[in-house]
This record gives C-alpha cells, sequence and structure tokens, in this order.
C-alpha cells in the first residue's frame, strides 16, 4: 500500500464537497555509542572485512551532512567559528543552515571556504513578499546551496495547505532558475492529521506539489513518528516511512538521518535508537544524508562526531 499517495481520491471527493578526511578527533571519551559497543550492535553495521564479503553498500563520505540545528546552542558568537571548525575536523564535507547566526551570506560563506566546509543546503519558510523569496535565493545563491527546504508548516485547514502547495510550486520555479533545487521538510502530523474527508495535509502535497520543482527531504524520525502515530508498530512504522518514500510522486533527495528511542519515542543519537537505517537506504537512495537531533544527550559537539561515525560504518 502506497501510504499518503492512495489519498487522490478522497481528496477529489473533498474538494468536490466544498467545492474547491576526517582531520583530528574531538577530546573526551564517547563512551561505548561512539567508541564500539553500542554502534557495533546497530543494525547495518558490519566489519570492513564482513562488508567486503557482503558487497554491501556504504553512505559515500562526501554526501554526509549535518543539520546546524542540532549544535544551536554553540552556534552562538564566537561558538560559530569554534563549532563549525570541530565539524571540519570531524570530516564533515557539507552542513545544513538554519539561519545565518549573526552574520552575511557573504561573512558565513568566507568561513566555511576557509575550513573546507560547504553549506550545500538550508531550512527557509515560505517567503511572505515577493522581496523576501529574492533575498533568500540571493543568500542562497551566496553560500553556494544546491537545495533549499520550507522547514515546517501546520494547519488543520485543507485550504492552507492547498494554498502553500501552490505557493511552493512558485518559489520553486524561482529557485530553480537560479539553479536551486526546493524541497519540503516533513514532519509526523502531515501523516496524521484529518482535514476533512480522510484527506491528510501528506495527500494534498503529493496531489499538488509540482515533481517537476519540488523534491521531499525526508526526516526519518518524523516519518517513523507519524506511522507510530498511526497505530503500527515500531517494525511497521519504519515499512510505512519507506513506502511513504517509495510511493511518492515527488522525488525524494535528501534525508534528515535522526533515530527515535524505543521507550520513550524521544530522539536519540544514531544507533542507540530502533530507526533500521539500513532497511531504509538500501530500498532508495538519496543525495544528501544530514545527520540530526533535536535534544542532543551528551554535548551537541558528540552528537555530531557519533552521527558522522555512524553513516561512515553503516552497510546496507
Amino acid at each position: 500500500m502506497c501510504y499518503g499517495f492512495d489519498g487522490e481520491g478522497a481528496l477529489r471527493r473533498s474538494l468536490a464537497e466544498r467545492g474547491l578526511s576526517r582531520r583530528s578527533m574531538l577530546k573526551g571519551a564517547l563512551g561505548a555509542v561512539a567508541g564500539g559497543a553500542a554502534l557495533a550492535a546497530a543494525p547495518g553495521l558490519l566489519s570492513p572485512a564482513a562488508a567486503a564479503v557482503s558487497g554491501v553498500r556504504r553512505v559515500p563520505p562526501g554526501r554526509i551532512s549535518i543539520q546546524l540545528y542540532t549544535l544551536r546552542s554553540v552556534m552562538q558568537g564566537a561558538g560559530v567559528d569554534r563549532t563549525l571548525a570541530t565539524l571540519a575536523d570531524l570530516g564533515y564535507p557539507r552542513v545544513e543552515l538554519a539561519g545565518l547566526y549573526g552574520r552575511t551570506a557573504g561573512e558565513l560563506r568566507g568561513t566555511l571556504d576557509s575550513l573546507g566546509i560547504r553549506s550545500s543546503s538550508s531550512h527557509d519558510g515560505i517567503s511572505d513578499s515577493p522581496a523576501a523569496l529574492e533575498a533568500k535565493l540571493d543568500n542562497a545563491e551566496t553560500m553556494g546551496q544546491r537545495f533549499m527546504n520550507v522547514p515546517y508548516l501546520a494547519s488543520n485547514s485543507l485550504a492552507d495547505w492547498q494554498r502553500w502547495a501552490a505557493q511552493m510550486n512558485v518559489e520553486a520555479q524561482a529557485a530553480k532558475a537560479r539553479g536551486i533545487a526546493y524541497g519540503y521538510h516533513n514532519h509526523a502530523h502531515e501523516f496524521t492529521t484529518d482535514l476533512g474527508g480522510g484527506v491528510t495535509p501528506w495527500d494534498v502535497f503529493t496531489n499538488e506539489l509540482d515533481p517537476a520543482y519540488v523534491h521531499y527531504e525526508i526526516d526519518l524520525y518524523w516519518a517513523v513518528t507519524g506511522g507510530v502515530n498511526l497505530g503500527m508498530s515500531n517494525d511497521d512504522a519504519i515499512d510505512f516511512a519507506i513506502d511513504t518514500i517509495k510511493c511518492s510522486p515527488q522525488s525524494v533527495r535528501q534525508y534528515h538521518v535522526k533515530d527515535r528511542h524505543p521507550g520513550t519515542g524521544d530522539h536519540c543519537d544514531l544507533g542507540t535508537g530502533f530507526i533500521d537505517f539500513s532497511k531504509i537506504f538500501a530500498a532508495h537512495r538519496v543525495e544528501e544524508y544530514i545527520v540530526e537531533n533535536d535534544t542532543p544527550e551528551v554535548t551537541p559537539e558528540q552528537t555530531a562526531e557519533v552521527g558522522y561515525s555512524y553513516l561512515r560504518r553503516l552497510r546496507y
């Protein structure tokens, strides 16, 4: 069953009814998580020898990134340079922006260039004016970005989601003219909010976002959480996420790689939760694998290191 893409008939009925290279290591121990015990036991993690024998794939290191929202508590003042230098030391070749951290796009680009890091993506909300759209695209162009994603939308109104889809199509065309791919980043409520007649926001977007211009940046934690919130088991929720990805008429070009605690459902560092990323990656490969944890467990820097190490070791 293609979750999120079997709502077309319901949507039509609803509308009719309405008339409508790692340079150094961080100081300090990471314990069992980064040291090997938890990671070695995580799904998809094999020794190099075992991976060579099985012929399984690995995440290309050049496609690993991190959403800087994970590091927001230290991305302030002098901490901006220090944190970005730490990411470079860890081996991250890319970052995804969540703002400009008190700098101009040119200033931040200069800092990243000096560290050998590229800002290949960003989170930017829907623009409230044509001038705001141009400013957003100017910044993305200055940063040399390949992707730009709307990070969050929420409403119980069908009309709101339709209006947002129409505006995103327009903004995405403007972005494409500048060589920037425009996408949407999901949470869980897009799969569970009933807009009337069983139509969900995901139904609206899969039917109304133009696949020629708009792609998805699938947040795997939230896609799995959507399945859990629909009453599925953890295993079935993983399959729900895979089905959502494979059945989307829009391209899925980026992942937010974020784990989920099996007991509490909270965010947790990669390899310590139950999400089987090897299964998901085997089902669909993307252009960017972006580490994220909304609530880092120890320090943001350690979460960044655990995430990079996990993705470098993952086999699928």
